[in-house]
């Protein structure tokens, strides 16, 4: 029986918190790349901005500069200053579901299958979670059910993921979580997506009224995302009081999980609950993942400009073995966007669960590289709470969650020995019968057939003596 999405019948409001200074009023941030900290001083001095912080590496800075002066024109005043290597405005992308509501593909409707709110506890890895998240179908379209069921499930690989924060007291991802960063706060811990709202916790969560009037009801969040709330009073959560992506990170962790639940999740916030970030908070997050052990970067979000410094960043992780993931983005075109476009970067697009590209899926062969299932995913959601979710975010995740369990997918002789283009060959040995020409990548996620490629190729070295 299908479920249907109720109306709000009532009202919880909440405030957002305050997060760090933003640029200030009249002013525009640059990222700046000089050879010392005492030259981008310098810089600062000579066209008169202000350095705000570094960037995570000793060659790049956060400066601010006042809006009275054009960046056409600060830049064509630095482009023959040898002090100055790069300078670029720091833009705003948004996480690639927060569009504005429109009526077709964009507004999901529940499958007609009971699988969606199976709420039944089965066990997964330690811990006791919904039958209808564990036993999906994308995990059976997929072949991870297999290769879960085989051990390779990403045991001592860490998943850095830039978003809005986890919920760190979720009892499905707690248990995997290692301490992570805030960019938006400048806060080291377990940066969770519930910092954004005032005074919410994971208990305050159970208990202000996210409640529906019984277990199989929904309540949609968002144009992409509707959540099940278990029965605990009679109020129905308003969701046009809350952050439109408020859990976003939290949903994207869970299906890493669920692909990889040995991995460990490095929660990276450098979005805010409304969608919205800045260049400089990604490219710190970068930074940080692959100098903290991250082994695989997953960025559910999409920047339509590329970008000197994210190029730079991802390539600096790219040398330094990490695998980085990110989602084609939802604007249903034949496009170009960042950071999946480049070639560092596995970029992954949505398809149905019958393989079918979907509606809202960009696409393109030098845009994507693998498709996974991205249409009424169940996942985790704030509290001890689940959600359904589309997009090309999710997919991501599944896609992070794969490329763990593929490092994962080999002895300790050879485990170091995985790198990105492994796991990018890996990946393209997948269902070709969905690849749509090459506009979908090598075709639809198969973890069987990936670690079928990882065995086959990766033998262990011997030497002679």
């Amino acid at each position: 029986m299908r479920r249907q999405i109720l109306s709000s019948v009532g009202l919880v409001l909440l405030t957002l918190a305050q997060g760090p200074p933003q640029a200030a009023a009249g002013t525009i941030s640059y990222l700046l790349r000089t050879s010392t900290a005492s030259q981008a001083q310098a810089v600062c001095q000579r066209y008169g901005l202000q350095l705000v912080a570094n960037l995570g590496k000793p060659d790049s800075f956060l400066v601010q500069g006042s809006d009275a002066l054009p960046p056409d024109v600060l830049k064509q005043w630095t482009k023959d200053d040898p002090d100055v290597q790069n300078l670029e405005v720091d833009n705003h992308p948004n996480l690639p579901e927060k569009l504005p509501p429109v009526s077709g593909p964009y507004i999901p409707s529940l499958p007609a299958t009971d699988y969606v709110t199976d709420s039944k506890l089965i066990k997964l890895y330690g811990t006791r979670a919904w039958a209808g998240y564990v036993q999906q179908p994308a995990m059976f379209s997929t072949n991870a059910v297999t290769t879960t069921q085989q051990n390779f499930i990403g045991t001592g690989v860490t998943v850095a993921v830039i978003d809005t924060g986890v919920d760190p007291a979720n009892p499905i991802l707690a248990p995997v979580l290692v301490p992570g960063y805030d960019f938006t706060r400048n806060v080291a811990g377990y940066a969770s997506d519930l910092t954004d709202i005032d005074g919410l916790t994971a208990e305050a969560l159970e208990q202000r009224s996210l409640a529906v009037l019984d277990r199989n009801s929904v309540v949609q969040l968002n144009p992409f995302a509707a959540a099940f709330l278990e029965q605990r009073t009679v109020a129905v959560l308003d969701p046009h009081n809350l952050p439109a992506l408020l859990g976003h990170g939290t949903m994207v962790a869970g299906l890493i999980h669920l692909v990889a639940p040995g991995a460990q999740i490095m929660p990276l916030k450098a979005f805010n609950a409304d969608g919205s970030s800045s260049l400089s908070n990604i490219v710190r997050a970068i930074y940080y993942a692959t100098d903290n052990g991250a082994k695989v970067i997953n960025m559910s979000f999409e920047i339509s400009q590329i970008s000197d410094e994210l190029v730079r960043a991802l390539s600096y992780a790219s040398r330094n073995g990490v695998i980085c993931v990110a989602s084609a983005g939802n604007d249903g075109q034949r496009t170009l966007v960042y950071p999946a476009g480049l070639g560092t970067v596995i970029g992954v697009a949505s398809v149905s669960q019958e393989n079918q590209a979907s509606s809202f899926t960009n696409s393109g062969s030098n845009l994507v590289t693998v498709a996974a299932p991205g249409e009424g995913l169940v996942t985790t959601y704030l509290g001890s709470h689940y959600a359904a979710v589309w997009g090309t975010s999710f997919s991501t995740g599944l896609v992070s969650g794969a490329a763990a369990a593929l490092v994962n997918a080999t002895d300790d002789n050879t485990r170091h020995q995985i790198m990105f283009n492994d796991v990018q060959r890996a990946l393209s040995n997948t269902n070709a019968a969905c690849s749509a020409n090459g506009d979908l990548g090598a075709g639809c996620l198969d973890l069987i057939q990936a670690t079928h490629y990882i065995h086959d190729t990766r033998v262990p070295t011997r030497h002679h003596y």
